[in-house]
């Protein structure tokens, strides 16, 4: 059935008194709303929710609260509700199957800044891309790669995935993994990588670094260095404990090697038997 018909047909039957009515309803109604959107307000107010969370609740339960007075007005103009709520919940169906990703993202985003697993500012991983979160909006979260990339991502893939919050305890690891010859003591190289470790700047006493023998190579020993930095540190850090590992490696004559073959020639001395 046509919307139009079915409203001129029943405002057909609208007298006077009704309209009177519906326009008090109105008023009514709009009063309500105003008041229960201010108790809604200082309610949210006195929770943790996220401030944008609180901004789509109030948005919602005013639209929920406009659509129940359209009704009110529209029963009180003797308008058959019955098929324009039968009309009208077909189109939401349509709308809704039409924007379900839209949707999902809109849910995946109201996850997100409930359960606030980043914030602006924070460096994450997720589904393998890294970068600095520099906005998050209800449908995508954007992030600036450490190379200067921006990646939006869905928030209904976000919400769904493993992260990885590399800012949120303020303080990161720095390993850095280096190989050194058989013949270098293992003392000799833990000193060389403390020295390393004391040359960078920003290094954190506490907890205090640490080098450990991690593993025996085909022709080389590897050794691993640990320290811990301010998050907002750690790249500059990593890079130059990397440059002062083998400056202390030089300095305390410790080699640095790299994979290689050696090749031992063994002569025959056999003498030549005669037949």
């Amino acid at each position: 059935m046509d919307i139009n018909a079915i409203l001129s047909t029943s405002l057909g039957q609208t007298s006077l008194g009704d309209v009177i009515s519906a326009v008090i309803t109105l008023v009514l109604c709009i009063i309500i709303i105003r008041v229960v959107m201010k108790l809604v307000a200082r309610m949210l107010a006195k929770t943790k929710l996220d401030g944008r969370i609180q901004k789509y609740t109030v948005a919602g339960i005013k639209a929920v609260l406009y659509i129940i007075t359209f009704i009110t007005v529209a029963a009180s103009l003797n308008i058959d509700m019955t098929s324009l709520v039968a009309l009208l919940s077909v189109g939401s169906l349509g709308l809704t199957l039409a924007a379900e990703d839209i949707l999902g993202n809109m849910a995946g985003g109201l996850v997100i800044m409930g359960s606030h697993p980043f914030s602006i500012g924070d460096f994450i991983e997720v589904s393998g891309v890294s970068g600095t979160v520099e906005e998050i909006s209800l449908n995508h979260t954007k992030l600036t790669t450490p190379d200067g990339l921006r990646v939006m991502l869905p928030n209904q893939e976000l919400a769904s995935s493993q992260i990885i919050n590399y800012t949120v305890r303020g303080k990161r690891r720095v390993k850095q993994v280096v190989s050194a010859s058989y013949d270098a003591p293992t003392a000799t190289v833990r000193a060389a990588c403390l020295q390393a470790v004391a040359m960078t700047d920003n290094v954190l006493a506490d907890p205090a670094p640490a080098v450990y023998l991690t593993n025996y190579g085909d022709s080389s020993i590897e050794y691993t260095t640990f320290c811990w930095v301010e998050a907002s540190n750690y790249w500059s850090v990593l890079c130059s404990l990397g440059e002062n590992l083998r400056t202390t490696f030089a300095k305390n004559g410790v080699e640095m090697t790299y994979n290689h073959l050696n090749i031992h020639i063994v002569e025959n001395r056999g003498e030549t038997v005669d037949k």
